[in-house]
């Protein structure tokens, strides 16, 4: 029986949601981010009228989902009108056809798209579609990992179904539950393996099913570019094309010993790993988190000296918020760090270690602050960010905490 895991991604996820709430706004360039919204000036407009045509009509939930959907076109916010420091969560493919994309500034979208329709983030409507179409895709497939709101990977490899075709009959039973039970379109890459899945469930978005067999390996794979293996980023695809490597065709080509001397040992011996599409990781049910951060960017770049005032009280809230994320989680860290973001757009990290775990606000923000005083102040900050790492379940670290003071009075620890 060949192992056959499955990447799926819902197809533009936050903004399909939206796109249910308003139909009226479907095939039109919609981009969903942090900014203001008309919507309740509107929605009141329509209650008013609502109570007025008729009065004993209750203003209930359903209600106010139908009012969602009278809502005319021309009430939405435009991005012509957006003025500030927000970013992209993500667009709809209408607006996408602009050259908008996830993380690009409110500001250069409006160039781009000045009719695009502006909504705002909605993180709870989200997660509540979330539960529900990986709650569907575990009735039918149960080994499911969890890599966010929106993409999972599936092992397919002894479920019914999950053979045929290489697995293109489940995956696309999986896809039609979710769209019955959602309206949701998904797009789904099968493979081998979790790094093949992942570029194959990119190659027919959205609503697509592509299946990546090992024997596919030179025709589909090594043509695309090595960004396209997930694990590279920005600097390591630059380093590559640098070295003349532009393609995972040409990557694979390379020496071993060659991509260790130039990467290093470890990151070699995965590059040339991947090249080749190899990738032994399982599918993971339930996984710790690495760490817990937040961060904000300022409508305006914030100077240090003028602008500490403003600076200091966005920095406690973050460290709020970070505990009270570590808090309902049941987790501690013990390491804290910052991450500062200059006008430039460069961007540094700084963080310390401490010997005892804590979820404290004021614990984190002390520490975290003594990391700020080991970071240029000299530019004007963009952005702020604050993170706690190295995570321990809280019954765990009561445990750790309370064998190491049994050895210390014991004389085991030096």
């Amino acid at each position: 029986m060949q192992r056959r895991i499955a990447h799926l991604d819902m197809d533009a996820f936050y903004a399909s949601v939206e796109l249910l709430r308003y139909p009226q706004l479907k095939g039109m360039p919609v981009v969903i981010g942090g900014g203001r919204s008309n919507i309740a000036q509107a929605l009141e407009q329509l209650r008013l009228a609502t109570a007025q045509d008729d009065p004993d009509r209750e203003w209930d939930a359903q209600a106010q989902r139908e009012a969602l959907r009278r809502i005319p076109v021309d009430a939405f916010a435009r991005l012509s009108d957006y003025t500030g420091r927000g970013v992209i969560t993500t667009a709809t493919y209408a607006a996408r056809q602009f050259g908008i994309g996830s993380a690009m500034g409110l500001m250069k979208a409006a160039k781009l798209c000045p009719q695009g329709i502006l909504l705002p983030v909605d993180f709870d409507e989200y997660r509540r579609y979330s539960r529900q179409f990986k709650a569907i895709i575990t009735e039918i497939a149960p080994l499911m990992e969890d890599r966010g709101v929106d993409e999972v990977y599936i092992d397919f490899t002894e479920v019914p179904g999950g053979q045929r075709e290489g697995g293109r009959v489940l995956a696309r039973l999986i896809q039609k539950s979710i769209f019955d039970a959602t309206d949701l379109t998904c797009s789904v890459g099968v493979a081998p393996n979790k790094l093949l899945a992942k570029m194959a469930s990119e190659f027919d978005k959205p609503r697509g099913i592509s299946i990546v067999l090992e024997e596919d390996l030179e025709e589909k794979i090594w043509p695309l570019a090595c960004r396209k293996i997930n694990g590279i980023g920005p600097k390591a695809d630059e380093k590559l094309k640098g070295l003349g490597i532009e393609t995972i065709g040409q990557l694979a080509q390379c020496d071993a010993l060659w991509l260790m001397q130039n990467f290093g040992e470890r990151t070699g011996t995965w590059l040339r790993a991947a090249s080749h599409g190899r990738d032994e990781r399982p599918v993971v049910t339930e996984s710790e988190p690495v760490s817990v951060s937040r961060e904000t960017t300022f409508e305006r770049d914030l100077h240090a000296v003028r602008d500490r005032a403003e600076l200091g009280a966005a920095f406690t809230r973050l460290c709020e918020q970070v505990a009270a994320d570590l808090q309902r989680k049941g987790y501690v860290g013990k390491t804290i760090g910052i991450k500062l973001r200059y006008d430039d757009f460069k961007s540094v990290t700084r963080d310390l270690t401490v010997d005892h775990y804590t979820a404290d606000s004021r614990e984190i923000r002390r520490v975290a602050g003594q990391c700020l005083k080991r970071a240029p102040l000299t530019q004007r900050l963009r952005l702020l960010g604050v993170r706690v790492g190295a995570l321990a379940r809280v019954q765990s670290a009561q445990d750790a905490m309370f064998l190491e003071a049994n050895q210390e009075q014991s004389g085991q620890l030096f």
